[in-house]
């Protein structure tokens, strides 16, 4: 896809110019997974800017477009991951959900406002092994931190 855009990686490219792709310069796999990469990129970028700003609301929706665009798009998410993902939206204080890792299962992340952590361990308790062939879902209940950096080990 890169080269019938004439872009050295498709992080170069927008979705203005893969719109305007002639339907015959790539199979439409190819043009739904460069579309995948190329507002996932956007997306990204949009999703920092809106932490920076602390518009979780904004953020959890990047996450479930991104969410959206794996499973439709890139056709890297499988039903049990989609379900962990409707069951988090569905609870009030959940901003966003989206799959996380490689694809083809795992897990899933949740943008989740602090007071709704435990309403949405609940609902994934009692609803998802009714949705995944009776399995249960492990819980890693997580804060963010500040990120990567340099840390001087000669002060700890």
């Amino acid at each position: 896809a890169a080269a019938a855009l004439n872009v050295a990686a498709l992080r170069d490219a927008t979705d203005k110019e893969l719109n305007e792709l002639a339907q015959d310069a790539v199979d439409e796999t190819t043009r739904r997974r460069a579309r995948h990469v190329i507002s996932e990129n956007a997306r990204t970028v949009a999703f920092a800017s809106a932490l920076d700003a602390r518009d979780y609301k904004r953020a959890g929706e990047l996450m479930s477009q991104s969410h959206d665009s794996m499973r439709d798009d890139y056709n890297v998410s499988v039903p049990e991951i989609d379900a962990l993902v409707e069951i988090a939206l569905a609870v009030p204080g959940v901003y966003g959900s989206r799959l996380t890792g490689g694809g083809f299962g795992g897990c899933t992340v949740s943008l989740v406002d602090e007071h709704a952590v435990q309403p949405l361990l609940s609902a994934v308790d009692a609803n998802y092994p009714a949705r995944s062939g009776g399995h249960t879902a492990t819980h890693f209940v997580t804060k963010a931190g500040a990120g990567a950096r340099v840390v001087d080990l000669s002060t700890l």
